[in-house]
């Protein structure tokens, strides 16, 4: 297989199925027919795995990398399903921090070439087959994988695991997901599973007593990880991750009742090189100390609210750049943006993404000082001319804006 072959193998997997909504086609099917059907005709490799679930609005990338680094640290090999990917589709599917390996993509697209014509999966759900059979293969200890959307109808849902947790709920997705913290609260809460323990990290007694009560009701093991105490902290910044790192001492202490060996160390080690184990970036990650660059791939109301309030904290004049997809409620955003900044508004460069002219109206209303780009890499060039010293440069908005910006400049 030659780089070309993969390329335009991939290159035709998004197009047959996309990652995201594009002529009728759909990147996320809710339900488990199709995903119960690709299962069975690869031998129902989830069945031979011990397994994870993550799910919840936000944090579900942090704390199953913060997972699968302490679970490094104690010598197990960790197989970890993250979505979506930020540079590379092979982010999506690692072995303790290893990218999938590319002639095993290569050849698993092939496979979809040939299913049977009463299977027809979106793109998740072929991802997530392709995550099971791969670890499989290479017959990780323990795989952790994270719910795509929701939870109830999940193609991940198929799985029975060791473990489950619920990091929270907020407002997302409500096209999908229902439009109340109620409804979408029980569509996450979909992921309990009679006998096996769930962590919740939810701060909203709403969200919590929901969680609980489902727990209650399937004789589940019920774990507010809100109440861990710790002064731990982890090398993936971000003030948010105090709430994460609690999930994951509650997910560690279930994991030791059931078997596992973990020391402290392992736990204090783990949190510290999540990067270095597991090359988890894109969440307040910074790019550059000096000057200051740090990007965060925040899209829904309650991350950028967590992530603003920090960028307020930081006493550094912002040059701020944003872009959104299309069904993002700009208003919204708008109300909360930080103060001391200049903002640099983006196109993110897929079908999704929504120019900045579309809604450049709502930008004058708001009376910030502002300018628009065609491109992330235009804005990140611009507002680095107008850098001075002791200012700094924040980028987000949409795990596309971060994924562009990532890919074009990490390796400088």
């Amino acid at each position: 297989m030659t780089d070309q072959q993969y390329q335009e193998a991939l290159d035709w997997l998004f197009v047959q199925i996309p990652s995201y909504q594009t002529d009728g086609k759909q990147a996320y099917k809710p339900g488990l027919e199709n995903i119960t059907k690709l299962c069975a005709l690869f031998g129902n490799p989830q069945e031979k795995l011990k397994m994870i679930h993550i799910g919840g609005t936000n944090g579900k990338g942090s704390t199953s990398n913060m997972l699968a680094s302490v679970l490094q640290e104690a010598g197990y090999k960790i197989g970890l399903y993250n979505s979506p990917h930020l540079i590379d589709f092979t982010e999506r599917i690692k072995i303790n921090g290893e990218n999938c390996d590319k002639e095993f993509v290569y050849h698993f697209i092939q496979k979809l070439r040939n299913l049977p014509s009463e299977i027809t999966p979106s793109f998740f759900e072929f991802t997530t087959i392709m995550a099971f059979e791969y670890f499989y293969q290479k017959k990780v200890d323990y795989a952790i994988i994270e719910v795509g959307l929701g939870g109830r109808l999940d193609s991940t849902n198929i799985i029975s695991p060791i473990v489950s947790a619920i990091t929270n709920v907020a407002l997302d997705h409500q096209d999908l997901l229902g439009n109340t913290i109620e409804e979408i609260t029980n569509e996450k809460a979909g992921i309990i599973k009679p006998n096996i323990a769930i962590i919740s990290g939810a701060d909203d007694l709403v969200v919590k007593n929901i969680i609980e009560a489902k727990a209650s009701d399937l004789n589940t093991l019920f774990v507010d990880a809100t109440a861990i105490s710790t002064n731990l902290r982890s090398d993936l910044q971000g003030n948010y991750q105090e709430k994460n790192i609690k999930v994951v001492l509650a997910l560690i202490n279930e994991l030791k009742n059931v078997g596992l060996n973990i020391s402290e160390k392992n736990i204090q080690d783990g949190l510290l090189n999540v990067h270095q184990n597991t090359n988890f970036i894109g969440r307040w990650f910074e790019f550059s100390k000096d000057p200051l660059i740090i990007c965060d791939t925040a899209h829904n109301q309650a991350g950028l609210e967590l992530v603003f309030d920090q960028l307020n904290s930081i006493p550094k004049f912002k040059h701020i750049i944003l872009g959104f997809v299309a069904e993002k409620n700009i208003t919204e955003v708008l109300q909360i943006l930080p103060g001391n900044a200049t903002f640099y508004f983006a196109k993110p460069a897929n079908n999704r993404g929504r120019h900045p002219q579309d809604y450049e109206d709502l930008l004058k209303k708001s009376k910030i000082i502002y300018k628009i780009f065609d491109t992330v890499q235009e804005a990140y060039l611009f507002a680095k001319q107008q850098l001075k010293k002791e200012e700094m440069i924040f980028i987000g908005g949409s795990n596309f804006v971060v994924g562009e910006f990532l890919e074009k400049n990490l390796e400088h």
